[in-house]
């Protein structure tokens, strides 16, 4: 892996008008021709996505999307992909030329309903300089405002600065991948099978990034498959203080650990670092209300082509219908997709999301909750589905206290 994924940067979103300078202002924050530049409006015609490093924030992805006036059928969809990359956009860049007005008005209300941090930009000051009462109006809507123009370069470090100074806290302060008892000289196991939907030659991504995470706080990692898991904790002197493993592979990995040894998944600790682990807890729990004929939603945020036994088509729903003891209608959705209205579920599932920013799994849970759906991820459905939800939760005595499992 030679480039931070893109669900670990930090997610920049330039929305407004059509040709009110948002590829513009993207080409000068990079340094590169990333955007094609016109004077026609509704040039930029899907969402256009840079990666690269701004420092002190490290890795980022800039979303250039188009303008949120287009008109027409197809001028609809464009819209449409642009609202919907609000819901991976970790800080907002506001772009006007001419005021703030009701346009404005509602993109900066949905944003600042969403949390995220708010910046309005004047741009083309070259054409038209904002006078004190427009600046006052946007202070008021927006965290900050500033005022550029791509011609001459003016106010484009400002907006740099802007950038790096209302970075949300909760991107910069994260707690990571492993739980809080691991650290220097401590033993962890990373049980990985080989996944076929994996390339050749490389390891899944959750993988990756927790051996990487593993390194990082000193600690020892030790790598086996599910065959050698047995025969390698009993080499060791003394037990690991945790082991991780594939969901697949859970039941038979909890067979092969003693119980005094904490033991979950890559999943489930993704459902703490990119979203909420008690809330997708609380919603496994809902599993057990379903009934044959019930409708679960099982998203999934990788595009590629499905498996032959593939877990979110294949695993999930047979483990499920056999803990159901019937048949359950699934709807599958992939990538970005995810259903407007969620009124016809009994229960949503998330992917791991390691190709996902914390922030679109936290706008899906709050569209699961203000739906009144339970909602869960793959790991802790696979555990719960198998009868060792509270094996998998060990690591996290309070949320199992939570929720009333132990």
């Amino acid at each position: 892996m030679r480039k931070a994924p893109s669900g670990v940067r930090l997610h920049i979103g330039l929305f407004g008008r059509r040709n009110v300078g948002k590829s513009s202002l993207l080409n000068a924050l990079t340094g590169q021709d990333v955007s094609i530049v016109s004077e026609v409006p509704g040039t930029t015609t899907d969402v256009v996505t840079k990666a690269m490093e701004l420092k002190p924030l490290g890795p980022v992805l800039f979303l250039d999307t188009a303008g949120l006036d287009d008109v027409g059928d197809l001028g609809g969809k464009r819209i449409e992909k642009s609202l919907r990359a609000m819901d991976r956009t970790d800080i907002a860049l506001l772009l006007t030329e001419n005021g703030i007005g009701e346009f404005e008005d509602r993109l900066l209300a949905e944003l600042a309903e969403r949390g995220v941090p708010r910046i309005a930009v004047f741009s083309k000051s070259d054409l038209h300089e904002p006078d004190e009462r427009e600046i006052e109006r946007a202070s008021q809507l927006a965290d900050e405002v500033v005022v550029t123009s791509t011609v001459t370069g003016a106010g484009v470090a400002d907006a740099r600065e802007a950038l790096i100074k209302h970075a949300p806290a909760d991107f910069i302060n994260r707690a990571g991948i492993l739980p809080d008892f691991i650290g220097p000289g401590d033993t962890v196991f990373l049980v990985v099978p080989i996944d076929l939907e994996a390339p050749t030659g490389r390891l899944i991504l959750p993988q990756v990034q927790t051996l990487r995470e593993v390194l990082d706080n000193d600690a020892r990692a030790i790598v086996v498959k599910e065959r050698e898991l047995a025969d390698t904790l009993n080499m060791l002197k003394a037990p690991p203080q945790l082991v991780v493993t594939d969901s697949q592979v859970l039941q038979k990995v909890a067979a092969d650990v003693p119980p005094d040894i904490p033991l979950t998944g890559f999943s489930v600790l993704y459902a703490r670092w990119k979203g909420d682990l008690e809330t997708l807890a609380k919603g496994t729990m809902a599993i057990d209300d379903l009934a044959p004929g019930s409708r679960v939603l099982v998203a999934e945020a990788c595009t590629h082509h499905p498996i032959g036994d593939d877990i979110g088509r294949v695993k999930i729903p047979r483990w499920l219908r056999q803990y159901v003891g019937g048949d359950i209608e699934f709807t599958h959705v992939q990538g970005h997709d995810f259903p407007g209205d969620l009124s016809d579920y009994q229960l949503a599932i998330l992917c791991g999301s390691c190709m996902q920013n914390r922030r679109e799994v936290l706008t899906r849970l709050d569209r699961c909750r203000r739906a009144n759906l339970p909602v869960a991820n793959y790991g802790l459905v696979i555990a719960r589905s198998l009868g060792i939800f509270a094996r998998a939760l060990s690591p996290f005595p309070e949320i199992r206290d939570s929720i009333g499992i132990h």
